[in-house]
Formats: structure tokens, sequence, C-alpha cells
């Protein structure tokens, strides 16, 4: 691409390197979670959302279990002052639940912010000012000396107005931009508000690191949030949160750095929603975590419904591909992954393994609200035996035998493949009964008779061809299979070699059908046909003839 030298490294690196981080590998507890749908999130929207659609959405974070939710910025309009004194007036905010709001350190937005959060029990202030050199020059054309002063003066109308108000809100500040701002000068400003709070262990402080703009790979942020982590005033009282936002792509990778270099908190959105490329995916985080063993202190059991409510309140869509959540991330319609999916299913049953290790799959999608039976083994012209097997075993208790999952598999795959199109459960088991278990496209047994001799059975087969009058044809065999085999042979002057003959129950009930595979090899090709019935004979004498109508069509 052109133009490339027009851009630089835009972030600063610690002024010791802080590398601590990297020697860990796994977050072992989740961190606190905070939600800024409502905020972050909706002001990212086209259509922000109605008051009603907030309320909802509010309701739908209390069931995912967010404990700490940013509702939104009073100050900034009056939609947003509504939607607070709403969730207060009406008592919609649980004594466990704890609201947070957002203000500039400005006084005048500070003041507005606190007439709107009066009557509410828990409250997270979170006040912010920018500090990077670019916004520094460019935007407020102040030194360090004066953004300082700025977020010091913020920082004590805070604690003035709370103490007026006979309240005990808990504060957050934010040197916003910090990813553009020299670390050291970020902690200085940081150390300048804790001075100000002075926050105990009954009531700790909140320093937030947002990646405001994502300029550096994620191992950047770690050691930039290691070196406040280990730097900050006041560090055994003071709750390290991050925001990262997405510009790069990697916002959840860095949230987990970030956790590894001593951060306590995360604020995200649902699905990475936000400005530009969004923020931090609380649930790709959180599931990350759950994938490893570790409780998320979040629930996603029901994540079907996270999604359409999701895409009702905001009109942002899931993608298919979104990790954890979107509608193909189960789905297998390569013939070899679905094969070693069944296997690994199997597997598991044989073994009563507790712990969960199924190829492809990093997770149970039953765990996130997903069916095996639609949502994992997806058939398509991709597609093989084995996933067919699974399909038709798992749908409707039809245990195929090796060789005839193969024949199927080609069946459904050429039936996709010719109306370029996913099959359906439904639709496989069509293919299965209109190719080898109903098919009788050259000729039909609507009558046979046996009786017993001295060598073995005698067998009067009656054979309807299409199109011809019925006509009888008589054999011996050892068996009555054997016999009507012999005589179809004679009938239809040919040879061939039954090679396999299979049967089953289609369920464990006592009354229930039996299922005949029969499998006729000649010249080296196999033909298969099934059969269905209460009577076992008649069961493997209709594959016989679905087999034999697949040799002769």
């Amino acid at each position: 691409m052109k133009n490339y030298q027009k851009y630089s490294k835009q972030y600063f690196l610690p002024p010791v390197r802080c590398m601590d981080w990297a020697e860990k590998d796994a977050v072992d507890r989740a961190p606190v979670w905070c939600s800024v749908d409502l905020r972050d999130g909706n002001q990212a929207l086209i259509e922000p959302m109605t008051l009603e659609q907030k309320v909802e959405f509010f309701k739908l974070l209390l069931k995912i279990g967010f404990k700490e939710i940013e509702v939104g910025f009073p100050a900034a309009s009056d939609t947003e002052y509504a939607f607070l004194r709403t969730l207060i007036d009406n008592h919609l905010i649980p004594d466990d639940v704890t609201v947070q709001v957002l203000t500039q350190a400005r006084e005048h937005i500070i003041r507005k912010t606190f007439e709107a959060i009066a009557g509410a029990k828990n409250v997270i202030v979170h006040v912010y000012n920018s500090t990077s050199v670019a916004q520094r020059e460019q935007v407020f054309k102040k030194d360090k000396a004066q953004i300082l002063k700025i977020a010091v003066e913020g920082a004590k109308l805070l604690k003035q107005l709370t103490e007026e108000a006979g309240a005990d809100y808990r504060f957050e500040y934010s040197p916003e931009s910090f990813t553009g701002t020299e670390p050291e000068y970020a902690l200085e400003v940081c150390n300048a508000v804790l001075d100000v709070w002075q926050p105990t262990s009954e009531r700790k402080a909140i320093i937030n690191i947002p990646a405001t703009v994502e300029n550096a790979m994620p191992h950047v942020f770690a050691q930039q949030v290691e070196y406040m982590s280990k730097n900050l005033k006041y560090r055994e009282n003071v709750v390290l949160s991050l925001h990262p936002h997405n510009d790069r792509g990697c916002a959840v990778a860095a949230s987990e750095m970030g956790l590894l270099a001593g951060a306590d908190r995360v604020e995200g959105t649902l699905f990475g929603n936000g400005e530009r490329t969004g923020n931090a995916d609380i649930v790709s985080i959180a599931m990350n975590l759950y994938s490893q063993g570790v409780d998320p202190r979040l629930d996603f059991s029901f994540m079907p419904e996270i999604c359409a409510k999701y895409t009702e309140y905001t009109q942002m869509e899931v993608s298919p591909r979104q990790p954890y959540a979107g509608a193909l991330v189960f789905a297998a319609f390569s013939g070899s992954h679905q094969d070693a999916i069944a296997k690994g299913m199997q597997w598991r049953k044989e073994h009563k393994e507790p712990h969960w290790n199924v190829p492809y799959l990093p997770i149970d999608p039953q765990d996130v609200g997903r069916e095996y039976q639609t949502d994992v083994i997806r058939i398509n012209s991709q597609s093989g035996k084995g996933g067919v097997g699974y399909i038709l075993q798992e749908n409707y208790g039809l245990n195929l035998p090796a060789k005839f999952k193969e024949a199927m598999g080609y069946a459904a795959k050429g039936v996709s493949d010719r109306t370029h199109k996913e099959l359906k459960p439904a639709e496989v088991y069509d293919v299965f009964v209109n190719t080898f278990l109903k098919n009788r496209g050259v000729f039909d047994i609507p009558e046979c008779h046996f009786r017993q001799n001295k060598e073995g059975i005698t067998a009067t087969v009656t054979v309807q061809e299409t199109g011809k009058a019925p006509a009888e044809a008589v054999a011996d065999g050892n068996g009555r299979l054997d016999a009507v085999t012999n005589a179809l042979k004679k009938y239809f002057n040919t040879e061939f070699t039954l090679t396999t003959y299979e049967q089953h129950a289609v369920s464990e009930k006592s009354d229930s059908a039996a299922l005949s595979f029969v499998g006729l090899e000649q010249g080296g090709k196999f033909y298969w046909g099934a059969g269905m019935d209460d009577d076992i004979i008649q069961s493997s004498i209709r594959a016989l003839v679905s087999a034999l109508n697949n040799f002769l069509a």
C-alpha cells in the first residue's frame, strides 16, 4: 500500500521493562466485570436505544449477572438523565448492583451528574480527562501541569459533593487516551487523584486504564498496565480497571494480558459493541475463562436468547462467526471434522470422561444453550459419512453400518451439491428414505412365501416390475434371505454377492421396528439398501429389494 511512511508508533513504553506478566500462562480468576453497553455501546449505535429499550437491556445485563453497570452520561442529554432517574425512581436497581455514571472533569457536568444520582444506593462516579500528547497539544493546548490540575480539581469536587450529599459513592478516574500518554505521566496524574481521595480498604477507588484508541500490540499494553499496577499509590486499596478498545482487533487479548499484568477489573460490552471497531468483548473474555475451568461469574447459558435480545435492542447483528455466540461457531460441515466430533462424542459416552476434550469443539455447545442435533454437525456438499451417520443416529436412532455410512454420505452430499444448500436433519432423513429405504424404481416384492425342504428353505417370490404384470420366481437357499436372493438372481439373470447383512432395533423399546441393512457387490462395486418392518424377515427382504434396485438402476 502507498503512504505507509506517514504512520509511526504512537505509544510509549514504561521507563522500566515490566514483563512479570509474561511468566504466567493463564488468568486463574474472574475479574470484576463492568458492562458499558448502556453508555459506550449505546453512544456508538446509529440509532441509540430508546428509554424502554435501555430498561430492557439493563434487565438483560442483570440476568447475565453483572454487578456493576455503567448506565450512561446523565449530564450529556435529557434521555440519559431520564433513563437513570427511571431506574432509581422505579426501584429497578437491585441492592447488590452498582450503577456507574460517567462525567468529564468539568464542574457544571459533575454537578449535573450528582443531581442525577440522588437517591441511588450504590453508585460509582466515573470522572475522566484526556492526558495524551495529541490531546494536550492539539485539543486542549495545555501543558502537563495544567492537565494534571484538571484531574485533581475534578477529584476534589467529587469528594466534596459526595460529603455534602451524605453519601458513600465510590470514585473512578480514567486518564482518557492512556495509550497515547507517557506511562510515567499517566501514573503521576492517577497518583495525584488518589492523594485527593485517600482510598481505604472499606472504600476502594478505581483507576481505569482506557485504551481509548488501541495503538500497540497487546504485550505493550500489558507492560503499561504492569507498570501502573506496581507503582500506583495505595495499591492495596485501588481496583485497577481496564477499558480496551478494538482498533487493532486485539481488545480481548489486551484484556487478558492486562489481567495477567495485575488488573482487577474489566469494562466492556456484549459482543464488543462500541465506537469504531468496538470495545472489549466481555462475552469472549468470560467464556475464555470458562473454557479453562474458571468460573467467569457471568451466566451465558442462554446465549441464543442473549443474541436475539441484543439484536432487538441495538439493531446490531451478532456475526455468525462471533466466538461462542455466532450461529456457525460450533458448526462442522467438513467431513473429517464431523467424523472426529462424532467419534469424540462416542468416546466420551464410553469412557465417562469428566473433562471436555472433543475434537474441534473448545466447549460443550449445550453449556451455552446450543443443541448437538441442529448446531454442531451440519450437512452440505463438504460433509462426510461420519457427520451424516451422526445426524441419523442422534435424531432418528439409526445406527448405520460403517460401510453403509459411506454410501449414505455420498447420497446426502450429492443432494446438497445439486441443490446448492445445507440439508437439515429432516432432509438428510428424506435422502435415507428415498435412496435406501423406499426406492423401488425397478421392482418390488408384494408377496413372498416360504416352505421348509430337506436341504433348507424354498422361497416363492412375486416380483412386480415397474410397468409389467407380476411374475413368480422360485429358488432354494440355506435360509429365507438366501432363498429370496437366489430367486431374484434367477429372475433377473444376474450375479452378485451379498456381502453385508446387519439388523438392529430402531429404538430400545421391545416393540420397536427392526431396521436391516444389506450390501451387494459385483465387480468391486457396492450397492446398499435398507428395510424397516416389525417383522425381522420382512425387514431384511425389504433391505435386499432396496439394494438390488440400486444395483439394477
